[in-house]
């Protein structure tokens, strides 16, 4: 009764008007961040921490929350409309979302996007408010063993991305991992595979090399079809509210609900980040879909799998923050500087001590959802307007912006270097039919991967000390039960298709 009462006081707060002014401008910063690639929302946040400075501890936390919200679910828009992954979070929303704007459903892949992130937000949140102690004593129980067996089972959904045609899959997955052996090694610093080169110690940024594979492929393939006079227009056909009735909205709540306890539980790890929730929730729904099929030729299963877990993942990320004192991703070390500029100290004491700004930022976590909904169904027509301009024009305009987002990553021209690197390998992929969703998979988990077994190996002293630990055996088995369900469906189909 009195954390209901604190967060009774905590919304009464958080709606004063300066408050919600300060909120709302927070969500559309974050949006214009979030939907421009390279421009993230780790740097929206860190842009708008000096401003903070004057504010009251609960206005100037209430801030950044609305501006990590807004960058979050703003990289969707880009996505969607020009195969742009705003953030690495909205990685996988490419994947269905543009194939349906192509199809002439933008508006609908932007409503069911802006729908289920919200929804997955607010769900999160609520999960967030009454269950972070002990979630946060959950997180405490996984260890490097543990991160290593989740990134495992995530590495083998590549078998079910490359269900069809599982050789160019493995290709392609391989080759993503190859990229990460570039540069540093994890944990001991070995140079790998740098001939010489310093650019390359730090190896391969992960925007810089999403936007190439993503933006600068798809703006060589445009302009290759341009030259041929191949280029087919794209259609926008008008929707009423969201563009979708009760009915499927109904049909799309076991996915969201699915889908946001993986971004939540992903969300509670450190490390780990909402571009792999996003990647898991999406195989996941494809995994279980009765329309499997469907999946990347513009499902909207696949928009609601990826923009409710990834999305869900802010409410996770914030549990160990606030419980535990511990960042979860970029953007809560940056709010973590946030809580020491204002004198405060993120942990179990902060509960104790400030609970009013705790729990106004659980209200402000929740009122920022709403904010950011209507935010972007307002623009929602203004934003396909961007597939009504000539792509003469367009394309020059994305090549720089893209050429922008990946300097201002690092401030290092290397990166721009790397999206034109990457833009070509983007472009060979898709002339060998190659996909590139397990290359995006392999290179995001790679690191992870490896940095994880070591740090487990030196812990434990052995691999085989990984299996005394129960957590890892269930996503081991789980991950081997996938692998070879995996093949025996590719071995099935192999078989009718030469029985035919």
């Amino acid at each position: 009764m009195k954390a209901l009462g604190l967060l009774g006081n905590a919304f009464v707060g958080v709606c004063h008007p300066a408050s919600l002014f300060l909120m709302i401008a927070g969500v559309a910063v974050g949006i214009i961040f979030g939907s421009i690639p390279g421009l993230s929302a780790s740097m929206a946040v860190a842009l708008f921490l000096p401003l903070t400075f004057s504010m009251t501890p609960s206005m100037g936390m209430n801030t950044l929350v609305a501006v990590y919200i807004g960058g979050i679910s703003g990289g969707l828009i880009s996505a969607i409309l020009l195969n742009m992954p705003g953030t690495a979070s909205s990685i996988a929303t490419t994947f269905d979302g543009h194939p349906m704007a192509k199809n002439g459903e933008a508006m609908k892949a932007l409503g069911l996007g802006i729908v289920f992130s919200a929804l997955g937000s607010i769900f999160s949140f609520i999960i967030l408010t009454f269950c972070a102690p002990s979630l946060a004593d959950i997180a405490l129980k996984f260890t490097p063993a543990e991160n290593f067996g989740i990134c495992f089972f995530a590495l083998t959904m590549v078998a079910i991305l490359s269900s069809g045609n599982m050789i160019r899959g493995l290709l392609a997955g391989m080759l993503g991992l190859m990229f990460t052996q570039i540069g540093m090694a994890p944990i001991d610093g070995t140079a790998r595979f740098t001939f010489g080169s310093s650019n390359l110690m730090a190896g391969f940024d992960t925007l810089p090399t999403l936007i190439g594979i993503f933006a600068i492929s798809d703006i060589l393939v445009t302009a290759e079809k341009m030259g041929s006079g191949k280029l087919e227009t794209i259609p926008i056909k008008k929707v009423k509210g969201f563009g979708f009735g009760m009915k499927e909205f109904v049909y799309h709540l076991p996915n969201f609900l699915r889908s946001a306890l993986i971004g939540t539980g992903i969300g509670i790890l450190p490390g780990i980040g909402g571009s792999t929730s996003g990647m898991l929730a999406y195989v996941t729904a494809k995994n279980m879909s009765k329309r499997a099929d469907e999946f990347g030729k513009g499902c909207p299963d696949g928009i609601v799998a990826t923009e409710s877990a990834n999305n869900a993942t802010i409410g996770g990320a914030m549990i160990p923050l606030l419980v535990l004192g511990i960042p979860g991703d970029g953007v809560t070390a940056m709010m973590l500087g946030g809580f020491l500029i204002h004198g405060l100290s993120a942990g179990p004491l902060l509960f104790v001590k400030n609970a009013d700004v705790v729990y106004g930022i659980f209200a402000a976590c929740m009122v920022c959802a709403v904010i950011m909904l209507v935010v972007e169904w307002t623009c929602i027509k203004g934003f396909v307007q961007v597939l009504k301009v000539p792509k003469h024009i367009l394309l020059p305009l994305i090549l720089v912006l893209c050429c922008v987002g990946a300097y201002a990553t690092n401030n290092r021209i290397f990166d721009v270097q790397s999206i034109l690197l990457f833009g070509i390998v983007g472009y060979i992929y898709h002339k060998f039919r190659l996909p590139t969703t397990p290359f995006v998979l392999c290179f995001l988990i790679g690191e992870m991967l490896e940095t994880y077994l070591r740090r487990g190996i030196m812990q434990y002293k052995s691999f085989g000390a990984f299996f005394a630990r129960p957590i890892f055996d269930v996503f081991f088995l789980v991950a081997i039960g996938v692998l070879v369900w995996s093949l025996l469906k590719e071995y099935k189909a192999y078989a009718a298709k030469k029985k035919a």
